[in-house]
């Protein structure tokens, strides 16, 4: 197997000789740098030859490290994502371990909303990424399902916080650098004005009504925490089947 040029750099694999363009610029600075545009002006700011122009460099010369924007853009996200910290998975229990890791992943996604509107375009491969991974895979210890189970699971838990930081993005719920404005509940205010006592949409507009007179509330915490209490228990009944096994 052929490890391409930037995944041996970014696993510190390479023992070529090449030199960079630049001394003291490696394939870390190229994922700074492109970090750093993306949090400027989201991941459409990406580019070859802005990257080259972060680091004082031609974009000739970022091609001695990777041979393509999808490679570049690998490298940007395994820096976004940053090194899965120590303990991120904590917790008495199988589910206290999980809901602590995917708590952790949607607070870095929600820090840096633009990571999930970068497509992905092959399997995670670089080390943060797969470092968060690998916590992910320790959480499920002791829960006795088979490895396939669980690295299925984690898909979907992931998928699950990447739909809602690009959803909670998309609706104003999730501002560009991370924070949540308090909710007013103009969604469910304005569905009441639409509908009113119309008589159309009755179900939805006793739920708005319902909503709308009750506790303020975060669009972006309540989603998060419910949808991750249906996926765990959801899990639960996985994880009980493979703890009591065939019947």
């Amino acid at each position: 197997m052929v490890i391409p040029r930037y995944l041996e750099l970014l696993w510190e694999r390479s023992t070529g000789t090449r030199r960079g363009p630049k001394p003291g610029v490696g394939i870390r600075d190229i994922g700074a740098a492109g970090v750093r545009l993306a949090d400027r002006g989201g991941p459409d700011a990406i580019s070859m030859k802005a990257v080259a122009q972060e680091l004082g460099m031609t974009t000739m010369s970022l091609y001695r490290y990777v041979d393509s924007k999808d490679e570049l853009l690998a490298v940007v996200l395994d820096e976004g994502y940053g090194p899965c910290p120590d303990h991120v998975a904590v917790g008495d229990t199988w589910r206290d371990r999980v809901d602590s890791w995917t708590r952790a992943v949607a607070t870095g996604l929600s820090a840096r909303p633009w990571i999930v509107e970068i497509p992905l375009t092959t399997p995670p491969a670089t080390p943060n990424v797969l470092g968060w991974t690998d916590a992910g895979v320790a959480a499920f210890a002791g829960t006795g399902l088979p490895a396939r189970a669980v690295l299925s699971s984690l898909l979907v838990l992931d998928g699950f916080v990447r739909n809602h930081v690009r959803q909670a993005a998309q609706l104003g719920a999730l501002r560009p650098d991370g924070t949540r404005p308090p909710d007013d509940r103009s969604y469910e205010t304005g569905i009441l004005a639409l509908v009113g006592d119309s008589g159309r949409l009755p179900a939805l507009a006793a739920a708005a009504t319902e909503i709308a007179a009750g506790d303020a509330s975060t669009f972006y915490d309540d989603e998060l925490a419910y949808g991750l209490s249906v996926l765990l228990d959801g899990l639960a009944h996985r994880v009980e089947g493979a703890s009591t096994g065939p019947r």
